[in-house]
């Protein structure tokens, strides 16, 4: 790859690598026709949100949170249903948590890293997670 050269790796998401092999710039998703899973795994999910198939079950990051947590905090609740990072950007992150940068002020440097960069997205989810609560 440093070489110019094209190469072919597995990986999933998000982990480091993507930080390194951003995906749409420097790598490409290969995709199949049809997915034919092992028995017991029928109809999973195998496409993406613009439908290409990989062909195998896709995964998705959502927050958990208690019930009554979520009912006590509507401004909370929507915050969490409506945030949305990419996972270019998880991978950004990830990739400096394995260059050393993975103590808790780090992490938070990083999260406020990011949402400076992505400012308007962020002050964007705080209004609304805001209407939610009145």
């Amino acid at each position: 790859y440093k070489a110019g050269n094209s190469v072919l790796y597995y990986t999933w998401s998000p982990q480091w690598v993507g930080g390194v092999l951003v995906p749409g710039k420097d790598v490409t998703w290969l995709t199949v026709s049809h997915t034919d899973l092992p028995k017991g795994q029928e109809g999973a999910n195998t496409k993406m949100a613009d439908g290409r198939n990989l062909g195998f079950s896709v995964n998705s990051i959502h927050v958990l949170a208690n019930n009554k947590f979520l009912n006590d905090n509507p401004a909370a609740k929507k915050f969490f249903e409506i945030a949305e990072i990419s996972i270019n950007d998880i991978g950004a992150q990830n990739l400096k948590m394995r260059n050393g940068e993975k103590s808790v002020k780090e992490i938070d440097r990083h999260a406020d890293e990011w949402i400076t960069a992505n400012q308007a997205t962020f002050d964007q989810w705080i209004s609304e997670a805001i209407k939610a609560a009145q």
